[in-house]
């Protein structure tokens, strides 16, 4: 069962500081926990299941007995994020990406800066899941990818797509062989371009859009076209329409 000192200890990692201090991060739900225990591209650092649910996986638990906790549902309840717990939560070591150079040099990098909302940033690693983007570039102002929202929104993606915190400037520097291609108001028409990879798709912040230093580091300005009377695009949105024209 939980005891009180490690109900304290899961609730203080919904804090980043706290994340980064012990070096891992929650996930929570059936689906998300199973697809990370059959992947098995994550350390697990300790699971906290329902009776119910350890018994229907058992299976795919054995390698995990030593670092699994039985608990109920009021227990998953005092240290879930969610508004409605589910049956399990597991507490992931944090990977450590070191080597992504050649990759960068042969896919479509996207490159997000001073991403705050956690749902656009699920989205966007979803995104570049689907599309088979390997790497996302984040400035330092970017929300964390291992906020519980972001998790959760990203739909099993962080398993797969590996995400940096980079200073931009110098990441633009280090591969100035690149095109970068930027998302701007008042750029080409994206609909009308030959868009290239490999390459960096930059991103801005939702409401600011791309800072003036950063636009500085553009080769190619884009757009998407507005055709009807909305008065914006999330991040989100946009992302996902432009990784669309880029492989098509």
């Amino acid at each position: 069962m939980l005891s009180k000192a490690k109900i304290k200890y899961l609730q203080a990692l919904q804090q980043k500081k706290n994340r980064l201090k012990e070096n891992v991060f929650l996930v929570e739900g059936e689906k998300i926990v199973d697809e990370v225990l059959r992947q098995k591209l994550f350390n697990v650092h300790s699971i906290y299941a329902t009776e119910a649910w350890i018994n229907k996986n058992a299976t795919i638990l054995t390698p995990h007995e030593t670092c699994l906790t039985t608990t109920t549902p009021n227990g998953l309840k005092k240290i879930s994020s969610l508004k409605t717990p589910n049956s399990v939560l597991a507490v992931l070591e944090m990977p450590n990406y070191t080597s992504f150079v050649d990759k960068i040099q042969t896919s479509l990098n996207l490159v997000l800066e001073n991403i705050q909302d956690p749902g656009n940033m699920g989205t966007i690693i979803r995104i570049a899941d689907w599309f088979g983007i390997p790497h996302i570039f984040c400035s330092k102002g970017c929300v964390d990818i291992y906020n519980s929202k972001v998790v959760q929104a990203s739909m099993g993606g962080f398993l797969r797509v590996q995400v940096h915190y980079v200073d931009l400037e110098a990441l633009f520097q280090e591969h100035s062989t690149l095109p970068v291609y930027g998302a701007v108001l008042g750029g080409a028409n994206a609909f009308k371009q030959s868009l290239k990879k490999p390459s960096f798709l930059l991103i801005g912040n939702e409401g600011k859009g791309l800072s003036a230093p950063i636009q500085k580091q553009i080769t190619h300005k884009i757009t998407i076209p507005k055709m009807g009377g909305a008065e914006s695009l999330n991040a989100g949105v946009a992302t996902g329409i432009l990784c669309a024209l880029f492989h098509q």
